[in-house]
């Protein structure tokens, strides 16, 4: 974690995020001693675009068969 005062924030701020995104270190700001200001990066997980809704559905009955009884369609006939 790297700290730094509140008077020198303002002049290194740029340098200081773009540190923090790419090292993934907090950063404190301090007053007097004291922390006024915690800045963190952002942690975004990456997701799976194959199985990303694996276990969030449910199987309400049989997906093999017609919903309906082939024989009253008409297309067919």
């Amino acid at each position: 974690m790297y700290q730094i005062t509140l008077s020198e924030f303002p002049e290194k701020l740029r340098m200081l995020v773009s540190q923090a995104q790419l090292t993934g270190d907090r950063l404190e700001i301090t007053q007097d001693g004291e922390t006024v200001a915690v800045i963190s990066p952002v942690t975004r997980r990456k997701r799976a675009k194959f199985g990303m809704m694996k276990s969030r559905t449910r199987v309400l009955g049989d997906i093999v068969e017609p919903t309906s009884d082939l024989v009253d369609w008409d297309v067919l006939s």
